[in-house]
Formats: structure tokens, sequence, C-alpha cells
């Protein structure tokens, strides 16, 4: 069984930064590609960034140039470094794997349970 823990989240005021980090864990072998999503109160869970194993990225043009997705292939581990937040991207934001190949089992997709992100003054 594949888990994601995540953990960084909290309160921060404007234009402050915070620094997101997830850990996959359960006898993997390979990981295909990992980010972060995000669902604010009432909104539908979006993409915020995400990357390959060969290094290819992707970010939502709401946070390009503030947010940086980060990743060690070799620990199973991904970063999110959220600089110059905005209130607008108060949500929880989840980490998310995809391809996990273990022991026993290739998973299509993981999810964590999710970290609070308030930007607020």
């Amino acid at each position: 069984q594949v888990q994601l823990v995540e953990s960084g989240g909290g309160l921060v005021q404007p234009g402050g930064s915070l620094r997101l980090s997830c850990a996959a864990s359960g006898s993997i072998f390979s990981i295909g590609a990992m980010g972060w999503y995000r669902q604010a109160p009432g909104k539908q869970r979006e993409l915020v960034a995400v990357k390959t194993t060969g290094g290819s990225t992707n970010y939502a043009d709401s946070v390009k140039g503030r947010f940086t997705i980060y990743r060690h292939n070799a620990e199973n581990t991904v970063y999110l470094q959220m600089n110059s937040l905005k209130p607008e991207d108060t949500a929880v934001y989840y980490c998310n794997a995809r391809n996990v190949l273990t022991a026993l089992h290739t998973y299509l997709e993981a999810w964590g349970r999710g970290t609070l992100v308030t930007v607020s003054s």
C-alpha cells in the first residue's frame, strides 16, 4: 500500500513564503510523476504543479513565477516552495503520485490527506 504524507502547511501573511513537503512510502520502486493539487472552499481540486521522473514540470498559470516544485526521485519526496503568497492561494494542498510501481502492485494514482495553507493578514 502506498502512503503519501504531507507537511508544512500553516498560516502565513500575504507576501510570505511556505514550503510544503511530501514523502511517499510503501516498498516503492519508482514513481512516474509527483505533484501538488489544491482545493479551495467551494471550488474544485486543481493542479498546482507536477514534476515527472525525467524532470519535466507543469505549473498552473496562477502560480508561475511564485511557486517552485522540487523532487528527489531516489527518496520519493516532492516539495513545493511557495513565495509571494496571496489570499487566493488559501486551500488544502494535496500531494499526488502517478504510476507508482511497488513490489506487489502498480498504482495509477495515490493521494495524500492534504495540508491546509491559509494566507491571511
